[in-house]
This record gives C-alpha cells, structure tokens and sequence, in this order.
C-alpha cells in the first residue's frame, strides 16, 4: 500500500528532485575505482513518505534496496541543506499564486500528542498522566492550509505560545489591511487581547464558559487541520528526540497538505489537456 498516491507523490517529488544538488552514482574518490552505488534518492524519498504516513521505525522500514542507516543520513543531509522548508514555502507559494491563501481570517489552535520517546520538543503530558508529550501552535488560513507552527513540550499553555506563532506571519509577504484571528476560551484573556492589539490584529476570541455551539466561529479549519496532522503517524506519535527532524517532518506534511489541496482546487478552476476526467 503506498504512503501516497501517486498523483501526489509524483509532483512532490519532482519538485524535491529540483531541490537536491547533483551527486555522482559512485564515490570518484575511491582508490580502486569500484565503490558500491549510491542509493537513489527517490528510494530514500519514499522511505521517508511511509515513516511519516505510517510511523514506522527506520528499522521496520529498511529493506535490501535502502537501509537504516542511509535513511537517517539522507534526511539529516537534506535537513542540512534546508530541502524540506523550501519544499513547504514553494508549495505555499504555488497554492497563493493558483487559488490564492485567505489571509483575512486566521485561526490558532494548539494540539498534544504523544512523544514516548521524549526529546527536545517533548514534556510532561497534563491529559496523559505526567508522560512525555509535545504539543504544537499551528495557524492556518482560512480554508486550513498550515501557514507556520511551534513546537514545545506538552506542559506548555496555548496562549504563552500565540506570538512565536503570529511570527510565522513575517514570512509571507504583504497581508491584508485587517486580519481576524481566530481563538478558542484557552486564549481568553486581556493578555492575549494586548498583543493582538499591538500587532494591529482583530481577534475573534471564545468566551470561557460559553458553551461552544452557541459561539461557534471559523476555528474549525484549525481544527480539521489538526487532523490532518495527526493522519500521518509519525506526527500523532513522535519519536524523533531533534527539534529539527521533528520540523522536517512537520515541512514534509505541510507540503502534502498543500499540494494535495492544490490539486484538487486547481481541478474546479483550470484546464489542461492531461486533466482528470474525475476529482482526485
């Protein structure tokens, strides 16, 4: 069973591909001229998609055609060369350009999931009984597309983590003259009002004790993003004990994510001669 379709792994991984720099097939430095091949790193690629899609260990995942250790090396050079951030920016910047991000309205929301393994990102879980857990600040526009995220341990409270998470906004160009900022009742309070108003935001903000039908805003798609995340295991179970693969991974979904709503935008609003005759 493939981690993911081909409609969407072929397009990411071209775009992947482009990203890369050249390397030879063999070390032209061996003296005897006759080191093994390089493992290709398509192959790796893939590797890397059914860790993330399924949660697998390195191990579990090896075979003859890639091993362990050549799946960590690979990702901690791409990581090195920044290949999974660019990859996230450049099909963020191809969803703006072919459908256009909602940037008027924004939603924040922070998610706990399980770290067993502990790590960087990781701590003691409130809703776990004290084990290790990491939770995330993610904001989103408008129709859920992730547009940044933090990461911290999972004793850390949503609203301490609002402005690193408003920061990732410095990242994306010109904005709308007037931006509302979706929040649920962990964020109420005049603190959190303060630095909206600071950044010349509009924040639309639950009221603690209210009953959440009865002031039901647009913070579902942050929600339904969430669940998008933890569709990829990897994510809603994290292993990874460096800030810096968890982020890598966290790219790599956003990149799915995006692309695959692309894709299926770009279905209702263009037509080309190879396109579909049904919606992937």
């Amino acid at each position: 069973m493939p981690a993911v379709p081909s409609w969407l792994s072929d397009p990411l991984w071209d775009q992947f591909a482009a990203l890369l720099p050249p390397r030879p097939a063999t070390d032209p430095t061996h003296p005897l001229g006759c080191h093994r091949r390089r493992v290709a790193d398509r192959i790796v690629f893939d590797k890397l998609l059914q860790v993330l899609r399924f949660g697998c260990s390195y191990q579990g995942i090896a075979d003859s055609t890639c091993s362990a250790t050549t799946i960590r090396n690979r990702r901690d050079e791409w990581i090195q060369l920044g290949v999974f951030a660019q990859l996230k920016t450049i099909a963020l910047n191809a969803y703006d350009r072919l459908v256009g991000l909602l940037l008027d309205d924004l939603a924040v929301d922070g998610c706990i999931t399980k770290a067993p393994g502990g790590g960087e990102v990781a701590g003691r879980s409130p809703v776990d009984r004290g084990k290790q857990g990491m939770k995330r600040s993610v904001m989103v526009e408008a129709r859920g597309i992730p547009l940044g995220r933090v990461l911290a341990g999972a004793h850390r409270h949503d609203s301490p983590l609002l402005a690193s998470t408003l920061d990732r906004l410095d990242d994306l160009g010109p904005l709308p003259a007037t931006i509302t900022v979706h929040l649920d009742a962990g964020y109420d309070s005049q603190k959190t009002r303060d630095l909206l108003t600071a950044r010349r935001l509009t924040g639309e903000i639950a009221r603690k004790g209210v009953k959440a039908p009865i002031q039901a805003t647009r913070r579902w798609h942050v929600e339904r993003t969430n669940a998008w995340h933890n569709a990829f295991n990897r994510l809603q179970r994290c292993y990874e004990p460096k800030e810096d693969v968890v982020n890598a991974y966290f790219d790599l979904a956003d990149a799915i994510i995006t692309i695959r709503s692309l894709i299926r935008h770009a279905w209702i609003l263009y037509r080309w001669d190879t396109r579909p005759t049904r919606r992937p």
